[in-house]
């Protein structure tokens, strides 16, 4: 999924914009525009991935942002691959948008409530499913971060790996937005429980954040507020990632 470490952009959606959402809170939001102009300029900056988010349907437990998705699809193509998280609730919806052409569903609140759905996707298209395991306080939490599980990060990365999931998105939502910096013990612990590849995300302030993330063993990292605010440029993280 991710054969070297990767810098992947965030294009967070809500209500046909780009926004980055404070801590997970619907209410803290800043707004950076829109989604194809933000996905051709990461694109056109060398991203290999984006990491798109429905945040209206990670929170209605329904897809809202269909049409904003499909116009990034379009205009980014085969120049990058491309993840969708947020309101994908059922296999047909995930294998659906798998068959036209994105190249990883992200999964929350499903594999949460119906775990044998990693396998149901996987099955037609291996390895295209990322299992998000969002943290609060250490427990995993699902429906737009607002209801807490009891799950343990790492023991619920060990059964989805088993069930056949490409990957582990793991958000650290203590920190996510705040640009206050990362925690890289949860990540480091979650990639020693697993054999598949871990991304992280939540936190990212600086090109030093980035790079420990990756000695921590993440596969990838997901920044969004902090490329979006100009603490760094994506080129000048793709290039200490490279020097390292």
């Amino acid at each position: 999924m991710f054969p070297e470490f990767e810098v992947v952009p965030a294009v967070d959606m809500q209500d046909g914009q780009v926004v980055q959402l404070v801590g997970g809170e619907r209410g803290t939001e800043k707004t950076y525009g829109d989604p194809v102009e933000a996905a051709r300029r990461w694109v056109d900056a060398g991203a290999r991935t984006l990491h798109l988010v429905d945040l209206d349907g990670a929170f209605e437990g329904e897809r809202r942002n269909a049409a904003a998705i499909d116009a990034v699809l379009d205009a980014v193509g085969d120049d990058a691959a491309v993840q969708l998280g947020g309101g994908i609730r059922t296999a047909e919806d995930a294998i659906s948008l798998l068959d036209r052409g994105l190249d990883r569903v992200i999964l929350g609140t499903a594999a949460v409530e119906n775990p044998d759905i990693v396998a149901e996707i996987s099955e037609p298209h291996p390895e295209s499913v990322l299992v998000s395991l969002d943290a609060k306080g250490g427990e995993v939490v699902v429906s737009g971060w607002t209801e807490g599980t009891g799950l343990d990060p790492a023991e619920a990365a060990e059964r989805y790996a088993d069930l056949g999931a490409g990957g582990i998105l793991f958000t650290d939502v203590d920190v996510e937005g705040r640009l206050d910096g990362v925690r890289t013990d949860p990540v480091r612990r979650l990639v020693e429980a697993v054999d598949i590849p871990v991304v992280a995300s939540g936190g990212v302030a600086t090109i030093d954040d980035v790079l420990a993330l990756e000695r921590a063993g993440a596969a990838a990292v997901v920044v969004g507020s902090a490329l979006y605010e100009g603490e760094f440029t994506l080129e000048a993280a793709m290039d200490a990632v490279a020097e390292s």
